[in-house]
């Protein structure tokens, strides 16, 4: 993957796979969503508001289409979505889903043992998954400059280059971003979505805030890193 164009299905036609699909659409790249009911007014209107030539199709037609899949579908809904995709192997898959649902006190808890990006990827394993943009607020990702400052994007996943050009991709974005490991660590990224929309949850907007990670921070003299414990 580089810096140049390319065809991206963005599947699910909500407020987070709307603002992305816009986004990329704004930045050049022919945008494809992957919809249950392409046709429908809801999706028709999306495709209307992005522009820049977006279209619509069904989940596998718009990831046969694609060179990169981002995947923003509500997590209830992941494996059924998945499963509507078809062959996507040797393609890249950006996940932005999170594996959470209502719990107790009405806040967000963790609906899997493992994470989003790494069901995705079981269930794809011919794919790259990449677990991004599920931190970032759908209005931020549609206008960076609504968090009045600097965004960090945190980035996981298993193939290093991959995750460089997500990266690239990214920052076109006007993000910041920190690779912090493997897939596994998804499950720390969806853990800071759940902190992320507690404020909102319980009326705090003020509250409100984007994650900015700070590089830089090491001490100038360092004995290494101890084991815990």
């Amino acid at each position: 993957m580089s810096n140049a164009t390319k065809t991206i299905a963005v599947i699910g036609t909500g407020r987070m796979g709307g603002a992305i699909g816009g986004r990329l659409a704004s930045l050049g790249h022919t945008v494809v969503y992957g919809s249950r009911s392409p046709d429908s007014e809801e999706t028709v209107a999306l495709v209307e508001k992005t522009g820049d030539g977006a279209t619509a199709a069904s989940p596998s037609e718009a990831a046969a289409a694609a060179d990169i899949i981002v995947f923003a579908v509500p997590w209830a809904g992941a494996e059924e979505a998945v499963n509507s995709l078809g062959t996507v192997d040797g393609k890249t898959i950006i996940d932005v889903t999170n594996a959470l649902s209502f719990g107790a006190h009405g806040l967000m808890e963790m609906a899997s043992d493992t994470s989003s990006g790494e069901s995705i990827q079981k269930w794809l394993p011919g794919s790259t998954v990449v677990k991004a943009f599920n931190t970032v607020g759908f209005h931020v990702i549609a206008n960076p400059d609504a968090a009045g400052g600097p965004v960090s994007v945190p980035i996981v996943g298993d193939d290093a280059d991959t995750k460089t050009a997500v990266a690239d991709l990214v920052q076109t974005f006007g993000f910041e971003t920190i690779d912090v490991g493997p897939l596994v660590h998804a499950r720390a990224l969806e853990m800071m979505s759940m902190i992320y929309i507690v404020p909102y949850l319980q009326g705090r907007k003020e509250d409100a805030f984007e994650y900015y990670l700070r590089r830089g921070a090491a001490p100038k003299v360092s004995a290494g890193v101890r084991a815990a414990g």
